[in-house]
Order: structure tokens, then C-alpha cells, then sequence
């Protein structure tokens, strides 16, 4: 294996061109992390509206005199469930918006620059803004995840008698949502710390 040559002393032009390569890689590391998170969003927007129009039609909704059998989800859950869905776009709304408004400041800020390839930005700003908008998609699919809950309960029954198809629909739900939503806050949180 040959050894590669190591230099200390750098010629400033050399510097400069280091100094543009990182940058424009971060700055585009930035770019397609942000595009990622709106795409996910707009994903998770449409099944909010999916599940809002899904919701009215064909559920088992128990009147509150029915309510005090534990087994007949009353009018409280379809209303938590309206709740959990406007919740969850909210979320998404926001971390989306966030989203593209870092990626609007980032073009800004590079139109004004001699290289086309980076831009200087504030990194603390950029940081705070993805972790804001990461915040808001993990927040978001929290809220999605209850809606589902409440939905599977009117189709089903109520989560507290034990059915087996409530259970064989929540279950794996709650488990992988929730696993899903803490190995990416996680991944966030590292990656804003270090």
C-alpha cells in the first residue's frame, strides 16, 4: 500500500479550495435533508386528509348512554380522533413550512455569493431550524399514530376490552410508530450535538 504524501503548509488558494468543497458538501447535505423532510411530511399530509374523510363514514360510534359499556367506544374518541388528525397536520404544516424556509434562505444566501457551489450561512440557525422541523414531523407522527388509535377503536371496539383485532391493529402500531419516532429524534439530537 503506497503512502500518500502529507503536507502541512497549504497555499491559500489551495485553503480557499478546501474551505468552498466542504462547504458546498454541507451545504447540500442540508439542502437534500430538508427535501427529505418535506417529502415525508407531504406524505404524512395526504393520509391526514385520508383518514379525516375516512372517519365519517361507517363507524361505530356508541351514544353516551351507551358510553358507559366499556367496550362501545363513545362520541369522545371520533371527537379525539378530528382532534388528533388537525393536531398532526398542524405538526406537519410546520415542520414542512420551517423546511422550506431554510432551503429559501440557503438559494438566497447562495445567489449572493461569488461561488455557486456553497453559501455561508449561520449554522447555528440552520441547526435550530432542522431540529425545529424534525421536532415538528416526530410530533406529528405522534398525533397521526393517536389518530390511528381512535380509528381502530370505532372500527373495532374499544382498546381497553382486549380484542383480538384491535390488538392485532394497535399493537404493531404503537410498537413500530413509537420505535420509529424515537430512533429518529435520536439520530436529530445526535446530529445537532455533535
Amino acid at each position: 500500500m503506497d503512502k500518500i504524501p502529507y503536507r502541512v503548509a497549504r497555499t491559500p488558494s489551495e485553503l480557499e479550495s478546501i474551505r468552498r468543497h466542504f462547504s458546498a458538501s454541507t451545504s447540500q447535505v442540508h439542502v437534500t435533508a430538508l427535501d427529505e423532510v418535506v417529502s415525508v411530511n407531504s406524505f404524512f399530509t395526504v393520509a391526514v386528509f385520508v383518514g379525516i374523510t375516512l372517519t365519517t363514514s361507517n363507524l361505530h360510534v356508541g351514544s353516551p348512554n351507551d358510553a358507559k359499556h366499556e367496550c362501545i367506544p363513545g362520541p369522545s374518541t371520533f371527537k379525539r380522533l378530528i382532534v388528533y388528525e388537525v393536531v398532526a397536520f398542524s405538526f406537519f404544516q410546520f415542520s414542512s413550512l420551517v423546511a422550506h424556509g431554510l432551503k429559501l434562505l440557503m438559494v438566497f444566501k447562495n445567489s449572493k455569493e461569488a461561488s455557486v457551489d456553497s453559501a455561508t450561512m449561520n449554522h447555528k440557525l440552520l441547526r435550530l431550524g432542522i431540529l425545529a422541523s424534525a421536532v415538528g414531523s416526530g410530533a406529528g407522527t405522534v398525533f397521526l399514530m393517536l389518530s390511528l388509535i381512535n380509528y381502530v377503536q370505532l372500527r373495532f371496539g374499544s382498546l381497553v376490552c382486549g380484542d383480538s383485532w384491535v390488538l392485532q391493529a394497535a399493537v404493531p402500531l404503537i410498537v413500530l410508530v413509537s420505535t420509529g419516532v424515537v430512533i429518529f429524534i435520536s439520530a436529530v439530537f445526535y446530529a445537532f450535538l455533535h
